[in-house]
């Protein structure tokens, strides 16, 4: 019996070693906890809870710190030996997990957090600061690449989109410790929210103008309190789906927050707007969906999801936001989740790269999904009209910050950042991946660079295939078309203009119309020319 229960001890004493994270650490550690940094050139961020289980739902208090010497200066863990350091931030937070399939299918776990001006036990309340150079907020979000293995696809998405659209949130990458554990690289990210650095909502009222304004919705699951909307999602020949259906979430206010006057009023307006798109003179400039659609924000968004191939686009974390009506009675479009977009999934054909998104509900519906692309994106995409403003809006953002060579140096620089002080060796040890399949990886890179290579590779084979699609041709010059919209007009004067007095630079390629190879009052007489033909 003794050596029985010798022999049971021991068993269980190699269990309890094996399953030591699991067993001793709640709070999902990293594979490997005992990666050392000595310096990086990545901010360095410490959360401590003191042993206390993080939780999805309930926010608990942490202690945060932030370590920020600037760009291009190095940040150091020891702050005894290195004093002096700039202290970024330091304070009390709320934090609790967040995301969906980024928390529930993978190991490395993302984080919200608000500033506190005192502990949650002491009553301490939510308080806006700015982060990272940032503006000023007190809602945060530490993003966790994990299935996306390259860590770019969130921030190389809202990168492209920010000269074009409204808002397009800002992260930095940094480096965490939780508890003195160092668990790798996260992502600092701003959140689309109505914040004044950020959406700019205010709060609606009870009656009137204030009540128009401003809401947050978000196309997404049932897993939170939402509005169901009448029509349905329909195939690609434009058949209704009868048995699925199409849900807002309430993102701002909440769904507890909204007085019945707001409920009334937000889900009268989304239903304006789909009877609209659903009416027989959708495509009239006054009484279809221009009416109630920015569209404009609608075609922006529309390419990010493309260019990215985002197999969870339209359908998911896809946020539509309204202000007063005194400022814009109609809707608008923000982006959010691209972590398994640009070839980065192994399910619903999300690896290729000759296929729309918007089209997607047949294969969806196929494999059971029942989230759905709202109905409307076919509808806008039947229109001759929004199809020529997505024509000429992807013809100017490839001729500018779209251009493949931009792109390609975007993803150096994001590269040279993640590398350059060995953040992602460190990041790799403590998360091992390379060579092993993470849902929902299509392809299996061996390390970062093979990574990198296929992510590039990617969107070539993306970009070639989409301007074929959309008639834009990247080798063609149209002498005096300097916002690339395809045509020389006034509105060409005007991009030269800001080009000379403000100094946007967003034209900066186009702006030399003349070929002088210098951007002159020559270049506004040469258009005035041209336009004068």
């Amino acid at each position: 019996m003794k050596r029985f229960l010798l022999l049971f001890t021991a068993v269980i004493t190699l269990f309890v070693s094996a399953q030591a994270q699991w067993w001793w650490n709640p709070n999902y550690p990293p594979d490997d906890e005992t990666v050392q940094l000595t310096k990086t050139n990545l901010p360095i961020v410490w959360l401590d809870v003191d042993g206390a289980t993080i939780d999805r739902e309930e926010r608990i208090t942490a202690r945060m710190k932030i370590i920020y010497n600037g760009d291009g200066n190095l940040n150091y863990a020891d702050t005894v030996a290195h004093p002096g350091q700039t202290v970024d931030y330091q304070g009390y937070v709320a934090l609790k997990y967040r995301g969906n399939s980024s928390f529930s299918s993978s190991d490395k776990k993302p984080y919200s957090f608000r500033p506190l001006n005192a502990p949650l036990e002491d009553g301490g309340t939510k308080q806006k600061v700015k982060i990272l150079g940032m503006g000023k907020d007190n809602n945060w979000a530490l993003l966790a690449p994990y299935s996306d293995k390259s860590m770019m696809r969130d921030l190389l998405t809202f990168e492209l989109a920010r000269p074009w659209m409204e808002f397009a949130p800002t992260g930095k990458y940094c480096e965490l410790f939780l508890d003195g554990i160092y668990y790798g690289i996260y992502i600092m990210c701003e959140l689309p929210t109505k914040g004044k650095q950020r959406l700019n909502l205010d709060d609606p009222g009870e009656a009137g103008d204030e009540l128009t304004g401003g809401y947050l919705l978000e196309v997404d699951r049932t897993d939170e309190p939402t509005y169901t909307s009448k029509y349905h999602p329909v195939n690609s020949m434009g058949s209704w789906l009868n048995n699925q259906y199409i849900n807002y979430q309430f993102k701002e206010p909440e769904y507890e927050e909204l007085t019945d006057a707001q409920y009334n009023y937000i889900t009268s307006q989304v239903d304006k707007m789909e009877d609209a798109l659903n009416s027989a003179n959708y495509t009239d400039p006054d009484e279809g969906y221009r009416k109630w659609m920015d569209v404009m924000s609608f075609v922006d968004f529309q390419i990010a999801q493309e260019l990215a191939h985002n197999v969870d686009g339209y359908r998911l974390s896809s946020k539509i936001y309204k202000r007063r009506d005194s400022q814009d009675p109609r809707f608008k479009m923000v982006l959010w989740d691209f972590n398994i977009a640009f070839g980065n999934s192994d399910y619903y054909n999300g690896w290729y790269t000759n296929t729309w998104v918007y089209q997607g509900n047949d294969v969806l519906n196929w494999n059971g999904d029942t989230q759905l692309v709202p109905f409307w994106w076919y509808k806008l995409n039947k229109d001759p009209y929004y199809v020529n403003l997505l024509k000429s809006r992807w013809a100017q953002c490839r001729r500018a910050n779209m251009r493949e060579d931009r792109i390609i140096a975007t993803i150096d620089s994001m590269a040279t950042q993640l590398t350059a002080e060995g953040a992602m060796d460190r990041n790799s040890q403590a998360w091992p991946r390379w060579g092993q399949y993470v849902w929902p990886n299509h392809y299996i890179a061996q390390n970062f660079q093979d990574e990198v290579s296929y992510l590039k590779s990617w969107i070539h084979d993306r970009l070639a295939w989409m301007d074929q699609k959309l008639g834009f041709d990247p080798n063609a010059v149209v002498p005096g078309d300097v916002n690339c919209d395809g045509d020389v007009t006034s509105a060409d004067i005007t991009a030269l203009y800001n080009f000379l007095l403000s100094g946007d630079t967003t034209y900066f390629e186009t702006s030399d119309v003349d070929g002088d190879g210098q951007v002159t009052s020559g270049d506004v007489t040469f258009i005035y020319n041209i336009l004068m033909q």
